[in-house]
């Protein structure tokens, strides 16, 4: 049976992530001036306690609520357009919660996410995703009319352009992927990939399609095209912690 650590990622996440996400969140999110204040958010006078199941867990929360962070404004607008915002049966400490699994939804074009057996289920997330569920249709017809005045093929259109222009930039960077030496040689991961069709090169500046070269400063380090990384997240290698993602 293959294995991967990314289903997950394409069918939404664990509750435990959605609340996480949702606290980070809360202490990042941007606080605009009272008089221009349309979503209201709880209180977040307190640190929230953060449990990772495991470092994915933790990455993939943090990548939601920064998702979310950058979304922000457009995630309220499709909140009050559709008037799914308010609503007296989520209260304002929930809205953090509300915003990050608006913004995972969109992101699977508003499909039922893949509810695993295994995982305790948290009663807020539940609570808020069958809210979410039950307004689905104007959900979506809120954000078409967003894309419509603002003239966007997609969501990554409508920010602004110094955020477009950095993610740019950091889509085209290479990957860095350090060798967990603790479980595996270096030669075994070379062995690995090359089974798998990849070649070693000698730098960045000769990478192609299924290449990698190793770092000239970390001898337990390999680099790779950004345009793999679907790719190598569903290798066994990854799968089994052998390579990390920095």
């Amino acid at each position: 049976e293959k294995r991967t650590i990314t289903l997950i990622e394409k069918n939404g996440y664990h509750d435990s992530v959605y609340i996480n996400a949702a606290n980070i969140f809360q202490g990042i999110r941007t606080e605009k001036p009272k008089d221009r204040i349309l979503v209201w958010y709880g209180d977040d006078s307190l640190s929230p306690t953060l449990t990772f199941k495991d470092e994915y867990s933790q990455r993939v929360s943090y990548e939601l609520a920064f998702s979310a962070l950058k979304y922000q404004d457009l995630l309220e607008e499709i909140l009050l357009d559709s008037c799914v915002y308010p609503s007296q049966s989520i209260p304002n400490e929930l809205t953090s919660l509300l915003v990050v699994m608006l913004y995972d939804l969109q992101d699977r074009k508003f499909q039922a996410r893949e509810v695993f057996d295994e995982e305790e289920p948290v009663a807020e997330v539940r609570k808020v995703e069958c809210y979410l569920y039950r307004y689905t249709t104007k959900l979506a017809a809120a954000l078409a009319r967003c894309r419509i005045k603002h003239g966007a093929l997609s969501i990554e259109c409508i920010l602004p352009e110094p955020i477009r222009m950095q993610e740019q930039r950091a889509s085209a960077l290479p990957l860095w992927v350090w060798i967990n030496t603790f479980k595996i040689s270096l030669q075994d991961v070379f062995r690995d990939l090359k089974k798998k069709g990849f070649t070693r090169v000698e730098s960045v500046s000769d990478f192609d399609r299924y290449t990698y070269c190793m770092d000239q400063h970390c001898h337990d380090v390999l680099v790779f095209p950004s345009s793999l990384k679907e790719e190598l997240l569903n290798l066994d290698l990854f799968a089994d912690y052998k390579l990390l993602l920095q």
